[in-house]
């Protein structure tokens, strides 16, 4: 009887120290791809190379609209396309009822980065070649998920909420 019962303890000793090797595994699996995953993030926030993708629209006096992935706002070293949807208050109407939307293309533009304390980067657009947008603010984290808010002219500003990615990703997409 009493070697049944040892045996079972140290089975279930076994068992213990079997799982937490394989949860410490699994933990430094997640961590390591968790690293390679924000050195990929910084190195296309270093290169201005990258595509904020927005999930959720945040108007300032309205509810928060889901995103289809349709949207986005591509940034590279020479120009700013921007197919962003906006939902709040215009101070001027635009001619074109179409032209709602903050859908534009900026080839003279500042580009400012700073990096944040804990990880991350501010990022602040400006066109120059733009009537409408005064600035583009985007705050990155080192996971690659951000917020972006754009500031108008003749419009209220609209916060987003999404993450961004190789703007090689996107390209590849549309060519299938």
């Amino acid at each position: 009887m009493k070697r049944l019962i040892l045996h079972v303890m140290l089975s279930g000793v076994l068992l213990t120290a079997a799982t937490m090797q394989l949860s410490a595994q699994k933990k430094e699996a997640r961590a390591e791809k968790e690293a390679a995953k924000q050195a990929q993030v910084a190195g296309w926030v270093e290169s201005q190379q990258y595509i904020y993708i927005p999930q959720t629209a945040i108007p300032m006096g309205g509810r928060v609209v889901q995103l289809t992935p349709d949207f986005s706002l591509d940034v590279t070293k020479d120009s700013i396309l921007s197919y962003l949807p906006y939902y709040g208050r215009a101070y001027t109407a635009p001619i074109d009822p179409t032209k709602n939307s903050m859908n534009f293309k900026s080839k003279d533009f500042t580009y400012e980065k700073t990096e944040r304390k804990k990880g991350g980067w501010d990022i602040t657009i400006k066109p120059k070649d733009n009537s409408d947008i005064q600035s583009i603010n985007l705050s990155i984290g080192p996971d690659g998920y951000g917020s972006l808010q754009v500031t108008s002219y003749n419009r209220q500003p609209i916060n987003f909420n999404g993450f961004i990615q190789d703007n090689k990703d996107k390209k590849s997409k549309k060519k299938k």
